[in-house]
């Protein structure tokens, strides 16, 4: 089974906000979570979408696969590097702000195709029969 991978680095959102997200197209065929995800009103589903359409396009142009052979392996969501920036409040003092970046990676996983296997072929010249007897005499 084949593996394609797609990245989204320094996302600028929340892992917590990706994850409500992500939890509703695990283990699905990317064609229908792309379907889902043009539907869900948040910022996330978007970006989301975007790195499957990516991890789509890699399947098919690097490996030759079809859409329809994909199975979502898994997303991971990690943490990426924290801003951290400051607001001013009463009395002189200032409030800690972190403005949180996320990691995206999309592996996608195609399914094998069975091929059917030929069926030996015969030379019009030579009679099948005649072949059989001749290993039989030997």
């Amino acid at each position: 089974m084949n593996q394609i991978t797609a990245y989204a680095k320094n996302i600028r959102i929340s892992g917590q906000k990706i994850f409500l997200v992500v939890n509703q197209i695990k283990k699905m065929k990317p064609t229908d979570a792309v379907k889902i995800l043009d539907f869900v009103p948040n910022k996330s589903s978007k970006i989301i979408k975007k790195v499957l359409l990516s991890a789509m396009a890699n399947a098919r142009n690097n490996f030759g696969h079809k859409d329809e052979s994909l199975l979502i392996k898994e997303i991971i969501i990690s943490k990426g590097p924290v801003f951290k920036r400051s607001r001013a409040v009463a009395r002189g003092r200032v409030h800690p702000i972190l403005k949180r970046t996320t990691h995206i990676k999309v592996i996608l996983e195609a399914e094998e195709t069975k091929e059917v296997p030929k069926a030996p072929e015969v030379s019009k010249g030579e009679d099948p029969k005649s072949n059989i007897k001749n290993q039989k005499s030997k």
